[in-house]
């Protein structure tokens, strides 16, 4: 195992800046992402080639590229020849990934945004996104939940416009997105895997699937399903290609501890079961304050899971690939959270040195 990150449109200096911090393996979170774009607006082999070498001339490998799947999801379901046209783009996007040599890539599954309903402060006035069902509104979630990349309330380009995110991301907010049932929300889902999952095949890439964040209750929320919200429901997701090397998890621990009342004993038990089945092809390793319906995001070493135990399951289960910090908290005195990162990838790989 290794640390790594997950980086937006990075300048020079802040890949110099991963260097400094013992980083060699870095995921381009850019959606989209501008540099490897083509003239017909998919991926070029070239390009993605580039972008590789660029990373190595500061020392890091390129891990994994963010797959931008857009609205493909609800456009199965009420706009087929649209989705159609997404797929064949993703198609296009990752063949150039392994013609390129980067040999993951990474999407969710999300319909609508990920929802939060405010925020949560911790420790010296830092604010954890935050989501307790029962304080749902339409007014919360327009104000606090997010869509593609980026964070509510954070400032400079990890915070960007919510109405310009939900235009490039195709998300939507619960109450305009309309019902999404559990039997509907699965056959989007098969249906992306049906277009993408054999050109990845193919291609030697592997999809990593990130679950839905946050975990809903049964029925949904304004009548849309997260499926994908449950160790039952990520069983069933890889159960739709089982043999295949190319179809597994962006296993995130916070999204996973979303999931359960007591999400230290879920996360772990969870990492047992994907990773000993080798479906865990990347690590958003972080941690939450609380459970399900009603959790706020933590620094890694103040939440509820246990993280020193994390790290020994994953090493115990033969996972060997990148752990990368996520959704740590915001605060007014580290805007662009750069510090709250090195905070995490330092307390990551004291980890990993402390449980070999």
């Amino acid at each position: 195992m290794y640390i790594g990150e997950q980086l937006i449109e990075p300048t020079d200096e802040r890949l110099q800046l991963s260097a400094q911090l013992g980083v060699s393996n870095i995921v381009i979170d850019s959606r989209p992402n501008c540099d490897i774009l083509g003239e017909d607006g998919t991926w070029d082999a070239r390009l993605v080639t580039a972008q590789r070498e660029r990373l190595a001339r500061f020392g890091h490998n390129l891990d994994v590229l963010a797959l931008d799947i857009g609205s493909i999801l609800v456009d199965s379901l009420r706009d087929r020849p649209k989705a159609d046209a997404t797929a064949a783009s993703l198609r296009a996007n990752i063949r150039a990934a392994g013609d390129g040599g980067v040999l993951t890539v990474k999407h969710n599954v999300q319909m609508i945004g990920i929802t939060r309903t405010g925020m949560t402060e911790g420790r010296g006035g830092v604010k954890g996104s935050t989501f307790r069902f029962k304080d749902y509104s339409v007014a919360a979630d327009a104000q606090h939940s997010y869509w593609g990349v980026g964070y509510p309330d954070s400032a400079g380009k990890d915070g960007p416009d919510i109405g310009a995110a939900m235009a490039t991301s195709g998300q939507l907010r619960s109450d305009v997105a309309g019902a999404i049932n559990a039997a509907q929300a699965w056959s989007a889902i098969e249906y992306l895997i049906e277009q993408i999952l054999p050109t990845a095949e193919a291609a030697g890439v592997r999809i990593a699937i990130h679950p839905h964040d946050p975990a809903f209750p049964v029925g949904g929320l304004n009548g849309v399903e997260h499926v994908v919200g449950s160790i039952e429901g990520m069983r069933k997701l890889i159960s739709l290609a089982p043999e295949s090397a190319s179809l597994g998890l962006n296993f995130c621990q916070g999204t996973v501890g979303e999931m359960s009342a007591t999400p230290n004993e879920y996360v772990l038990r969870a990492i047992s079961e994907f990773g000993r089945a080798g479906k865990i092809f990347m690590v958003h390793f972080r941690n939450i304050k609380g459970g399900f319906l009603d959790f706020s995001e933590s620094f890694p070493d103040d939440g509820d899971v246990d993280m020193t135990a994390c790290i020994r399951a994953y090493r115990d289960a033969g996972y060997q690939g990148i752990l990368c910090p996520d959704h740590v908290p915001l605060s007014d005195l580290d805007p662009g959270r750069e510090r709250f990162f090195a905070f995490a990838l330092g307390y990551t790989k004291a980890l990993l040195q402390a449980v070999r």
